[in-house]
C-alpha cells in the first residue's frame, strides 16, 4: 500500500467586543479594529442590515455613512442592504442571493468585509453568503438582540434553512470579529428581550450554577428590562460559549452539541408552527421538557427541576405547546432523528444531573418522555409561580 499523508490545523482568531454606540463619531473602536486587519489596498465594507433595526433606529444607516466619511480605513459600499429579519430571511433565498449579487457587483474580495447588523436570522445568512463567496470573505457581525449577542451571534455556525429544515445548509467559518452594542438591546420588543435569556438559562444549566443562581436572583430586573442586568447576563453568557468553542470540538466533527440543550424538540417546534414561536421562545419549552425527563429518568432531583420551570415562569417564558405534548404519534418526536442525522452519528443528547452539570445519553424513553410532557402541562396549567 501506497500513500501520502498530511497533517495540518489552522487557527482562528477572533474577540467580542461590548460598546455602546457603536456608530458614534466619538467611538473609535470600529476603525481601530480595521486598521489593525488593514492587510491590502483598496479594501471595502459592504453592510446588511436587518428591517427591524433600521425600523427601530432610522438614523443608523446615514451615521455608518458619516462614520465611514470621517474614518476611511476601509472604502464603505453607499448601497447598504436593509433586509426583512426573522426566521423567514433564512427560509427564503433571496437575502442569500442579493448578498451574494452585492458581491459580484461591488467587486468585494477576501480581503474585504460583509458586516450584519441585526438578529440571529440575518447574520446566519450574511455570515453563510460570506464564508461560501470567493471561499470566505471576512465577516463582521453586530447582534442586535439579546439572542444573538449572548448566543449564535459569537459563535462559528453560519446556515440557512432547506428542504423546510432548520439550518440544513451552512458552514463553520468565524467572524473576524464581533461587535456587542448595547445600545440596540431596548428597542426591543419584549418577547425578543425575553426570548435570547433562554439561552443563558441553558448554558448556566449545563456548565455554571453559580449562573443560574445569579439569573434566578435577578429575574424581576431581567422581567423590568434593566440594562446593567442584561449586560451582564449576555456578557457572562458569551463567555461560556466561547470557552465551550474553544474546548476541543469548535466545527462539531463528532455527534456530541452539548449547547443544544433543549434544542431537539425546540429545532421542530419552530418547524412545526411555521417559525410563529421564536428560537428563544421554543429553546425555554425545550428545556423545560428536557430538564423534567432528567427528573423523571432518576438524573435530576425534583426540586432542582421544580427551580428551573419556576425560573422559565417568572421570567414569562410559555412551557408547554400542543405541539409538545408528548405520545407515540406527535410530529415533535421526528425531532429526535433529525437531530441525530444532523449531527452525523448516534443520537446525542443533553440532559442534567444537576444544575451547572450535563450529562449525555443516547436514546430517549418515549413513555418517560410522555411522562415529562404531562408534569410541565401541570405545572403550565397551575400558574403556582408569579413574579
Amino acid at each position: 500500500m501506497d500513500y501520502i499523508e498530511q497533517e495540518f490545523s489552522v487557527r482562528f482568531d477572533y474577540k467580542v467586543y461590548f460598546t455602546s454606540a457603536l456608530f458614534d463619531l466619538s467611538n473609535t473602536l470600529v476603525n481601530d479594529f480595521l486598521k489593525q486587519k488593514n492587510t491590502a489596498r483598496n479594501q471595502k465594507i459592504f453592510f446588511v442590515i436587518d428591517q427591524n433595526v433600521a425600523n427601530a433606529h432610522p438614523h443608523l444607516a446615514g451615521q455608518i455613512s458619516a462614520y465611514f466619511k470621517k474614518y476611511d480605513t476601509v472604502q464603505l459600499i453607499e448601497d447598504i442592504l436593509v433586509t426583512p429579519g426573522g426566521e423567514e430571511s433564512k427560509n427564503d433565498l433571496s437575502l442569500f442571493d442579493k448578498i451574494l449579487d452585492a458581491v459580484n457587483s461591488y467587486k468585494i474580495d477576501r480581503h474585504s468585509y460583509i458586516a450584519a447588523i441585526g438578529g440571529g436570522s440575518v447574520l446566519d445568512v450574511a455570515g453563510y453568503a460570506a464564508a461560501v463567496s470567493h471561499r470566505g470573505i471576512r465577516h463582521i457581525r453586530i447582534p442586535t438582540t439579546t439572542l444573538s449577542q449572548n448566543d449564535s451571534g459569537v459563535g462559528v455556525k453560519n446556515s440557512i434553512n432547506y428542504f423546510n429544515k432548520k439550518n440544513f445548509l451552512g458552514t463553520f467559518a468565524p467572524p473576524v470579529a464581533v461587535f456587542n452594542d448595547d445600545r440596540f438591546l431596548p428597542t426591543q420588543s419584549a418577547r425578543d428581550w425575553r426570548s435570547g435569556i433562554s439561552e443563558a438559562i441553558k448554558v448556566a444549566l449545563i456548565k455554571d450554577a453559580v449562573f443560574f443562581d445569579w439569573i434566578e436572583s435577578h429575574a424581576g430586573q431581567l422581567v423590568a428590562r434593566d440594562l446593567p442586568t442584561m449586560n451582564y447576563l449576555v456578557r457572562r453568557c458569551a463567555e461560556l460559549h466561547l470557552d465551550h468553542i474553544a474546548g476541543g470540538d469548535p466545527f462539531e466533527m463528532g455527534s456530541s452539541r452539548p449547547l443544544d440543550f433543549g434544542h431537539w424538540s425546540a429545532h421542530k417546534l419552530e418547524q412545526l408552527t411555521d417559525f410563529e414561536v421564536l428560537h428563544g421562545e421554543a429553546v425555554a419549552m425545550g428545556i423545560a421538557l428536557d430538564t423534567m425527563y432528567s427528573s423523571v429518568s432518576g438524573r435530576l432531583p425534583a426540586g432542582k427541576a421544580e427551580r428551573v420551570i419556576r425560573l422559565l415562569i417568572l421570567l414569562g417564558f410559555d412551557i408547554s405547546h400542543p405541539f409538545m405534548q408528548i405520545d407515540e404519534n406527535s410530529p415533535v418526536l421526528l425531532g429526535l432523528n433529525e437531530f441525530r442525522e444532523h449531527l452525523g452519528g448516534r443520537l446525542t443528547i443533553m440532559l442534567l444531573r444537576d444544575i451547572g452539570r450535563g450529562e449525555e445519553v443516547h436514546e430517549i424513553d418515549t413513555d418517560l418522555l410522555s411522562e415529562a410532557s404531562r408534569k410541565i402541562t401541570a405545572y403550565a396549567a397551575s400558574k403556582a409561580f408569579t413574579v
